[in-house]
């Protein structure tokens, strides 16, 4: 009984996913399965909030489709379904969950680049 908790509370990290900061542009490739056959959907957008919570943890990604309309999707972070992450840009960003990214359009909606030096 004790190995099924430790499983649920350690998860062993997926070596394809960096670590992730709001603020930060990325590119998840996400394995979606359609009756027999299985293919790499790509999602790319702005990480909106990670949350940290173990086997739990999730990360928000938004990004504007067509005609303006956002659209946000939460991914498990040890989703065995994400075949990898991969990071653009990073942002300058001064709070952990940019929800005020909903109301804003346009170039209002555009986040400063942090340089990596």
């Amino acid at each position: 009984m004790s190995s099924l908790m430790d499983s649920l509370q350690r998860p062993e990290p997926n070596p394809n996913i960096p670590q992730l900061r709001p603020g930060d542009t990325v590119r998840v490739h996400n394995r979606i399965v359609e009756g027999d056959r299985e293919r790499i959907q790509v999602f790319q957008g702005v990480v909106m909030r990670v949350r940290e919570g173990g086997i739990n943890s999730t990360f928000t990604v938004r990004r504007i489709a067509a005609h303006g309309v956002g659209v946000e999707r939460t991914f498990l972070l040890h989703s065995p379904r994400i075949e990898k992450v991969e990071v653009l840009r990073h942002a300058r960003v001064r709070r952990g969950k940019l929800y005020f990214l909903r109301e804003r359009r346009g170039k209002a909606a555009r986040l400063k680049e942090r340089r990596m030096a």
